[in-house]
């Protein structure tokens, strides 16, 4: 049915606006983490047993 057409267009609208956008916000939430400065500083423990 041709009068249908604008109904189509409409869905195909929505679906390439909704990729779209879970594109942006996925490449946004995955550059936009905070840089941690983890120092793992492993110590060594030296036990002084006095027998």
């Amino acid at each position: 049915m041709p009068q249908m057409m604008p109904l189509n267009w409409l869905i195909l609208f929505f679906y390439t606006i909704s990729v779209f956008l879970m594109f942006n916000i996925i490449n946004y939430f995955n550059y936009n983490y905070s840089i941690k400065n983890i120092n793992y500083s492993m110590k060594l423990i030296k036990y002084n047993w006095k027998w």
